[in-house]
């Protein structure tokens, strides 16, 4: 049987595709291997775990939907609930617009940009509990140095943040309000990537510096906010340190988030609880990506 010139050359392609097929495959399957070992299988279990009685010990007996009406008609869960919505509104602008400002300022490369570029990123070499721990010594009452320079004003000053309300609420806030290094950097890459032809025509049209920042600069940098926001809503989202090492969802429960109270469950052997409060936190996560995603509109492209 004789094979015409057009058939061979069909053949030779499609061995070839099937050998690219299979390099992709070979390639892709470790880190197929690693997220469903490491995240995909740990994430059923916990989904299924939280409709279940279990101390981690014995078998978890399936008790329905229990686990979720005893959290939702918790006190201190509905409180974190509260003060996740709040720490996420303050990091969502506070925070996030802070960070971006700042990654600006650096981009225009003023006066002393890079020792400032340096003393900026020092907090992202210090963990988040000697960062805690500073921070409460920061705000004591007796040896801090805030109320020790309130004093000079207002002698009488006497707050102990951490352990009075409504002021351990925003003591904890300002661990971290601030900190917005991550952004920065992310805002600053995009800024640095932006192509000089843009600025160069935006010049010949004759824009100013303000103008080129705010109609071209930051709508290009729509996708590192975007990022910027995710990370910053779901450090929010799975903040624990700062907390437990400060006030321990103190005082009464006016600090207390979602991450305090499934440590707390799982120190009580009360598994299945604990994992509710980690599948809520699952939930809250993804909502966030979505919403974000749609409003920054970060799949479509920017170019």
């Amino acid at each position: 049987m004789v094979i015409s010139k057009k058939e061979k050359t069909h053949k030779i392609k499609k061995i070839n595709s099937k050998k690219k097929l299979f390099w992709i495959y070979l390639f892709i399957l470790p880190s197929l291997i690693i997220f469903i070992t490491f995240y995909l299988v740990p994430i059923i279990t916990v989904f299924f775990t939280s409709f279940t009685k279990w101390d981690g010990f014995n078998s978890p007996q399936f008790v329905g939907i229990k686990n979720y009406i005893k959290l939702f008609k918790n006190d201190a869960f509905l409180i974190s609930l509260k003060n996740l919505i709040a720490w996420s509104v303050l990091a969502m602008t506070v925070h996030v617009g802070f960070g971006t400002l700042v990654a600006f300022i650096l981009y225009k490369k003023p006066f002393g940009w890079k020792f400032t570029r340096t003393v900026f990123m020092i907090p992202n070499v210090i963990s988040v509990a000697a960062w805690a721990m500073i921070y409460k010594f920061f705000f004591h009452n007796d040896i801090g140095i805030l109320n020790n320079l309130i004093r000079f004003v207002n002698p009488s000053f006497n707050v102990k943040w951490f352990y009075q309300s409504p002021y351990a609420f925003w003591a904890i806030t300002l661990t971290w309000v601030f900190y917005a290094v991550v952004v920065t950097l992310i805002v600053l890459g995009d800024l640095m990537a932006i192509p000089s032809d843009i600025h160069e025509a935006a010049k010949i049209d004759g824009a100013s510096s303000w103008q080129t920042t705010l109609k071209i600069n930051l709508p290009l940098c729509r996708n590192a906010i975007g990022t910027g926001v995710i990370c910053s809503v779901t450090a929010r989202i799975a903040m624990y340190e700062s907390i437990i090492l400060t006030t321990a969802g103190g005082p009464g429960d006016d600090t207390m988030n979602i991450p305090v109270i499934l440590v707390n469950s799982l120190l009580d052997y009360r598994y299945g609880y604990a994992n509710t409060s980690g599948v809520i936190m699952f939930v809250i996560g993804m909502i966030t990506l979505l919403i974000v995603n749609k409003v920054f509109r970060m799949n479509d492209s920017i170019y």
